[in-house]
Formats: structure tokens, C-alpha cells, sequence
């Protein structure tokens, strides 16, 4: 019994204690909520942190060279709220830098070599923001290919391998589609609307409305804010600081030194394959994302080259 009366009275100093520190807790949360802020506080605090303001919209902003025609008030609202939308979600805009660093040395030359503007690069990140991660309509790849259509411009999309994800192979396969479209519908602009759109309802809003301008063409939500967002996009990320982003030169992400390994075999076991190689399966998978399984059945003995990262790059497997 004395040990109960013990415990209750253990209880029931906690109780009042508890209490005061309540009581306490919540007047300095009332004083902090009564407490006026000062113009002098406000001032500081604008001064310390970042403006926001209206963006200055380059006056001679074009798509791979077609000029945008800014003096129609209806597409200059379109592309203020492209830029707008784009330079004040700082996070994402500044992740975009530091991937584009790292990927676009990659991308340019192919599309260089396919004789592409080199602003369809941007295109790429409108469409996956240089993520290999599958759109929920099943779009896969940093160029987000459909299934259907990798397959019909030359990648290999099963569930073993899946090229989509192959960032060389599916740049020169969004490459072939690119200039396909461009002698069908002519401008690069309307191109990339087709990008998005695919050509049959692209061709589609230009029979209804007899019109063959993506500027004066009535899209749907998406494709219709489509090219301003990549204009966009080429905007900001070309220049940076204009935009308010300090951004360092060590900031950026590079790419991992590799080199090619090639087979012409199964692989019962691609962790066993890394270790090799003195790197893990998670090492090979990042540097190789259209390896889909954790084996390669390839009975057919197709040739594939394996990306290998530098030795001692990682740390060393065990």
C-alpha cells in the first residue's frame, strides 16, 4: 500500500509540473502570436532573402531559330507564366542545372550529328527532367518513349532489356523521330508540339482549325503550354545568374568515368557480373538502366555494351 501511495504521489507531481510548464509554454506562444512585427523586421528580412518580381522576357526569344512572336499578347502571356513558373520553383530549376551538366555532353553531339537544333535538347528535360523514371501513361526513358513507338524507331523494349532507358540509343532514336516529323509539318516548333502530341493529333488541330502555326493553333492544356515551357527552360538554364540562381562550378553533377565492355552472351547473374568488376549491382545499374532483370537471357547472341565505371571511382565492393 505504501508503495502505491509512492507512485501516486510520484504521478501527481509530474501532473502539476506538467502543468506549469504548460501554463508557461503557451503564454510565450500567445506573447509570440500577440507580438506586432516591426517595419524594421519586415525591411531585414527583404534584405536577407531574395525579391520577387516580374521577369523580363528576352526580346529576341526563339525555338531553334524561329522567332516567337512576343508582340501578340496572348502568346507574351503564355511565356510569362513559362518563365515565371520555372525560375521561381527554384529547387527544381537548380536540380535541372546540375543534371543538364552531366547529361548534355552526352546529347549534344548525337544531336549534332542528326542535324538537330541543339535547343531540342531541352525538350528532353520538359519531358523527363533528365529521369529515367516512367511517366504514369507509360512513357519510359529521359526522352519518354512509348513502347510502341521505341520499338518502331529501333530499341529493343522487352522485359529483359528495355533501350528507352539507354540515354545514346534513345536520343538518336528521338533523333531520327524528330527530323521524320520535321519534313512532315515543316517548322521546328510545330515539330516539338508533335513531340508531345504525337503527329495524328497534331495534324488533327490543324484540319479542324485549317491553320499549320503552333502559335496560332487553339491545343489542349498541355502541348499548348508545351514549347513556352521549353523555351523557357533553355532561358533560365542557359543563364543562370540572370535569373537570380548562384551556382558554382563544383555544384554541378559530372558524369563517371567509364569504359565499354562488350558481351555476346547470357548472364545468369548480373551481381556476380559486377563483382567482376570490383563494383556492386546497384553501380552497374546506375550506369546501365535498360538492364532490367537482375540476369540477360539474350539467346539470340546480340551484342551489348556494358558501361563499367572507372576502377577504385567507388568504393570497392567486398
Amino acid at each position: 500500500m505504501k508503495h502505491i501511495k509512492n507512485i501516486l504521489a510520484v504521478i501527481g507531481l509530474v501532473v502539476v509540473v506538467g502543468s506549469l510548464v504548460f501554463a508557461v509554454q503557451s503564454d510565450t506562444i500567445e506573447k509570440k502570436e500577440e507580438a506586432p512585427v516591426s517595419e524594421e523586421s519586415i525591411a531585414r528580412n527583404v534584405s536577407d532573402g531574395y525579391r520577387i518580381s516580374a521577369i523580363d522576357i528576352p526580346e529576341d526569344l526563339n525555338f531553334a531559330g524561329e522567332p516567337v512572336p512576343l508582340d501578340d499578347p496572348e502568346v507574351m502571356e503564355r511565356v510569362d507564366r513559362e518563365f515565371l513558373v520555372n525560375t521561381y520553383w527554384q529547387s527544381n530549376a537548380l536540380l535541372l542545372m546540375k543534371r543538364a551538366n552531366k547529361y548534355f555532353p552526352i546529347i549534344e553531339p548525337i544531336l549534332a550529328k542528326n542535324g538537330i537544333p541543339d535547343d531540342f535538347k531541352y525538350l528532353a528535360v520538359a519531358e523527363s527532367a533528365l529521369i529515367d523514371v516512367a511517366s504514369p501513361m507509360g512513357a519510359a526513358g529521359m526522352w519518354h518513349f512509348m513502347k510502341a513507338t521505341g520499338k518502331e524507331y529501333g530499341l529493343e523494349v522487352n522485359a529483359n532489356v528495355d533501350e528507352r532507358y539507354h540515354i545514346r540509343k534513345s536520343t538518336q532514336a528521338a533523333c531520327e523521330y524528330i527530323n521524320r516529323w520535321k519534313k512532315r509539318f515543316g517548322t521546328w516548333t510545330l515539330t516539338a508540339a508533335t513531340y508531345n502530341a504525337g503527329p495524328g493529333g497534331i495534324k488533327k488541330y490543324m484540319d479542324i482549325q485549317k491553320e499549320d502555326d503552333y502559335y496560332n493553333l487553339l491545343l489542349g492544356q498541355e502541348t499548348g503550354r508545351y514549347v513556352f515551357r521549353i523555351m523557357a527552360l533553355k532561358e533560365i538554364l542557359s543563364n543562370p545568374e540572370k535569373y537570380g540562381f548562384e551556382v558554382e562550378k563544383d555544384d554541378f553533377y559530372k558524369a563517371v568515368p567509364t569504359f565499354s565492355v562488350e558481351i555476346d552472351e547470357p548472364v545468369a547473374s548480373w551481381a556476380d557480373f559486377a563483382k567482376e568488376y570490383e563494383i556492386n549491382y546497384k553501380i552497374l545499374k546506375r550506369h546501365n538502366p535498360w538492364l532490367r532483370e537482375p540476369h540477360l537471357n539474350n539467346a539470340s547472341r546480340k551484342k551489348y555494351v556494358i558501361e563499367i565505371p572507372n576502377k577504385g571511382y567507388y568504393r570497392e565492393s567486398k
